[in-house]
């Protein structure tokens, strides 16, 4: 997964989160310490998953599923400061069996500062080590979202 082809644009997304960077995020240099572009893909997919109408855990037990990151990469294109504006570009870019992949952008305005992608597993909620399919319905509101129509 790691390095993309094709780097993300705006356009790409249907769904976006606003978040502005906060202190406690930059290092000693004054910009987004590494390891937080993934806090921010979390809170970019916690958002996506409200808005595809599938809040929190009781969204995915309501599908009689749960799942866990299995992976993850980060593009570094630039560098985030305190106090700026940045838009979380979400959307799922490929659906496996009993996984699918979605991919995260960090843009201020419409530059790109980090490409995320992400690899989660669908499991069966009381047994978190035996892989369940996607469901079709979480597929069919995902693929809502991602072409624009909800």
């Amino acid at each position: 997964m790691p390095g993309f082809d094709i780097p993300s644009t705006p356009a790409d997304f249907a769904f976006f989160h606003p978040l502005r960077v906060r202190w406690a995020e930059v290092d000693m240099q004054g910009v987004v310490f590494n390891p937080n572009y993934l806090v921010y893909a979390d809170v970019a997919m916690t958002e996506y998953m409200r808005a595809v109408g599938l809040p929190g855990v009781d969204g995915l037990a309501s599908l009689g599923i749960d799942m866990f990151a299995a992976g993850a990469s980060v593009d570094f294109r630039a560098s985030a400061r305190f106090d700026e504006e940045l838009r979380l570009g979400s959307r799922i870019e490929r659906f496996g069996r009993t996984s699918f992949q979605p991919r995260v952008a960090v843009f201020r305005g419409d530059e790109l500062m980090a490409d995320i992608g992400l690899t989660y597993v669908c499991v069966a909620p009381d047994e978190p080590r035996r892989t369940v399919p996607v469901p079709e319905a979480f597929v069919a509101a995902c693929t809502a979202m991602d072409s624009g129509v909800r």
